[in-house]
């Protein structure tokens, strides 16, 4: 089994700011522009915000209501317009889909996703950044992979609930990748993590190290130093670690969105994850 910690959501380069922490503590990942997707920022949901009339706030109108929003991965039933059959599902294409096969992995193991978070208030009744604030990597979401397709198959082609996937605008891409969370596999998996988010902030959910000026320097669990063991992908230079007062430092790398963790060396992972999920995520219940 596999754990893969997936940088996901805006950033500097990516919509050129950090994603929320709203005043009451809740997260909010902002799906990051394109122009080939369907879908604008102001047809998203995320409960009582506009999420077009927040992008503009938040990017100083470089990203506008009506522009294409890549919303992947999609972990939130409410956030847009379903059809039946819909499903919690990231894809993956170019580089970083070619990492992940070259990773192996595969149905079972976890996306665990992060991104650049900053807390938000409103001003003049506009939303903007806490001048000052720092921004922080967050943990925000997960899902367990139950499938995995390819964009080009007939079997998604046909597929009338992903229609309305950014990935489906695109074709001829022999690596675009479709990671599906299916809650039909809870039933009989060791492992039952499903797919779901973390919807307020947490020091615990928090990856950069506290006392930290830097968003990429990581403060982990002890368990995550790879010492003997393979390390975390893209990071096997040893430089990057240390170990501290009882756990474990990282200078993380500002490539790469998937860093992939082989569980079968890190025993304490799977207890890791069951334990933030129990206490600070919220599950997708789906009918089955």
């Amino acid at each position: 089994m596999r754990l893969i910690l997936s940088r996901k959501g805006f950033d500097s380069s990516a919509g050129g700011c950090p994603n929320p922490i709203f005043p009451d503590g809740r997260l909010f990942a902002l799906p990051i522009p394109d122009d080939r997707s369907t879908i604008q920022y102001k047809e998203i949901a995320f409960e009582d915000i506009p999420v077009g009339r927040l992008v503009h706030q938040l990017t100083k109108a470089r990203v506008k209501g009506h522009h294409g929003a890549h919303l992947d991965p999609d972990l939130l039933e409410s956030a847009f317009e379903r059809q039946p059959g819909w499903r919690p599902l990231l894809g993956q294409t170019g580089s970083a889909q070619g990492h992940l096969q070259k990773q192996q992995v595969q149905q079972g193991d976890v996306f665990l996703f992060f991104g650049l978070f900053r807390p938000v208030e409103l001003f003049n009744r506009k939303w903007r950044f806490v001048p000052g604030a720092p921004s922080c990597h967050h943990l925000w979401g997960w899902l367990q992979i139950g499938e995995i397709k390819k964009v080009d198959s007939e079997d998604v082609q046909s597929s009338q609930w992903l229609k309305y996937h950014p990935h489906l605008q695109v074709s001829g891409d022999e690596y675009n990748t479709l990671y599906i969370a299916d809650d039909k596999r809870r039933k009989s998996a060791a492992m039952n993590f499903s797919s779901g988010i973390f919807p307020t902030s947490d020091c615990k959910l928090t990856l950069t190290a506290a006392d930290s000026s830097k968003p990429s320097y990581w403060q982990l669990p002890s368990w995550f130093y790879p010492q003997d063991k393979p390390p975390l992908s893209y990071h096997h230079n040893l430089s990057r670690w240390d170990l501290k007062g009882g756990d474990c430092f990282l200078q993380s790398a500002a490539r790469g969105q998937e860093f992939v963790l082989d569980l079968d060396f890190y025993p304490d992972a799977l207890p890791w994850l069951k334990d933030l999920i129990a206490r600070y995520g919220r599950q997708n219940l789906l009918a089955t």
